[in-house]
């Protein structure tokens, strides 16, 4: 029984200290730029791009050297269960970390466009940290009207620790938005399908017409099934 306490317990250990490792494979892109001198390095994602409806959300997160070790499993929020995904999510925002989230409304997706629309939402959540960034990390690729320091880095959410934490918050965010909209209008199954294109939604939308969180902009093509939200 010993013997078998004490095996559970090293691989308790090893285990940890492999997320150790990972986890410090994952700074990496901001230890880089901490050494080059900046202090205060966000990381920024969001999510919601692909949906039929619902806002596009974007997070921002800072993850000083003292901290990002100490909250284990953090990683790009689309390899995470939907419930490791949220409880990560709470341990980020209740341990004091500088987060903010922003977000880009369904009327400004069809005024503008989905991709206008996540930067500005992106825009939005630096803004409001409750910490001034002085250099930005951002998922996929940066735009030249940002005006801080910044990097764009291709599949960030995978590669950048502080990239991941905000795709975490901006995921859980935004489902916990669209698990909102789904209490106002039920018949669409917004709480289970978050306002993606699955037959499920597809079909609500061909028997009750689009919603007013449905967007205008995206156009519907499913089995034959084209959907002109104009009419």
């Amino acid at each position: 029984m010993t013997e078998k306490r004490s095996l559970k317990t090293k691989n308790q250990t090893d285990k940890a200290q492999r997320e150790k490792l990972r986890q410090k494979a994952m700074y990496s892109i901001e230890e880089e730029v901490l050494k080059a001198g900046y202090k205060a390095v966000a990381g920024v994602d969001e999510a919601g791009r692909g949906p039929l409806a619902g806002p596009v959300v974007a997070a921002a997160v800072i993850l000083f050297p003292s901290t990002y070790l100490f909250i284990p499993g953090i990683n790009d929020s689309k390899k995470l269960s939907p419930e490791r995904r949220v409880r990560i999510y709470r341990e980020l925002v209740d341990s004091g970390i500088p987060y903010a989230v922003g977000e880009g409304g369904v009327e400004e997706i069809d005024r503008l466009n989905i991709l206008q629309a996540s930067r500005l939402a992106m825009l939005r959540a630096v803004e409001k940290l409750p910490v001034k960034p002085d250099y930005l990390l951002i998922d996929g690729y940066a735009w030249p009207e940002i005006t801080l320091p910044h990097r764009g880095v291709i599949g960030g959410d995978a590669k950048s620790l502080s990239i991941a934490a905000a795709s975490i918050i901006a995921k859980v965010t935004r489902d916990k938005m669209m698990e909102g909209f789904d209490q106002v209008f039920p018949e669409y199954g917004f709480a289970k399908h978050k306002g993606y294109a699955t037959a499920e939604h597809i079909k609500a939308i061909s028997r009750y017409g689009p919603s007013p969180l449905h967007r205008k902009s995206f156009h519907l093509r499913h089995k034959q099934l084209s959907l002109d939200l104009e009419a």
